[in-house]
């Protein structure tokens, strides 16, 4: 008897089998949120590895067209995060994040996106910890709600 067996292959799961993760996309300031990011990883903090961070100079410089995007490529939440107010590096541009954020969010309710979708926080440099209790909440938030497909439906 030879030590070679023959075992029955398994033909590779279909997509629909294969369990679901979300795709988040994080929009964070390269000052804080950023050094918060990679604190936690320095620090070897646990967190959810769902998050692609695109790094910005500063929160405020997102564009609606940056989480529309995100959305349009196949993201399934959007997370918007930028220095505390008043501890931004270009003095104000957490606060006209902050204002243009009130402004995205009717404009985005208006075209039928759930607005639990995309998230708006304040992570300084120090808080590795909160960036990844944050992106822990996020993902479990999306986790429930599923893969965003309302999108691809208004799209058609």
């Amino acid at each position: 008897m030879s030590n070679e067996t023959k075992t029955a292959e398994k033909p590779a799961p279909t997509e629909t089998e294969k369990e679901w993760q979300p795709r988040i996309i994080a929009f964070v300031c390269n000052w804080c949120t950023y050094a918060g990011a990679d604190l936690a990883g320095t620090s070897r903090i646990a967190y959810e590895p769902h998050v692609r961070i695109i790094k910005l100079p500063c929160s405020g410089r997102i564009d609606v067209s940056f989480i529309i995007k995100a959305f349009e490529q196949g993201a399934d939440g959007v997370m918007v995060s930028g220095c505390h107010p008043g501890d931004c590096h270009y003095t104000a541009g957490n606060f006209h994040a902050r204002r243009r954020f009130a402004g995205f969010r009717d404009l985005l309710e208006f075209c039928g996106f759930d607005m639990r979708r995309v998230i708006f926080s304040w992570v300084s440099a120090a808080e590795g910890k909160k960036w990844a209790e944050l992106v822990n909440e996020v993902v479990a938030r999306i986790r429930e709600l599923g893969p965003f497909e309302e999108y691809r439906k208004l799209l058609a």
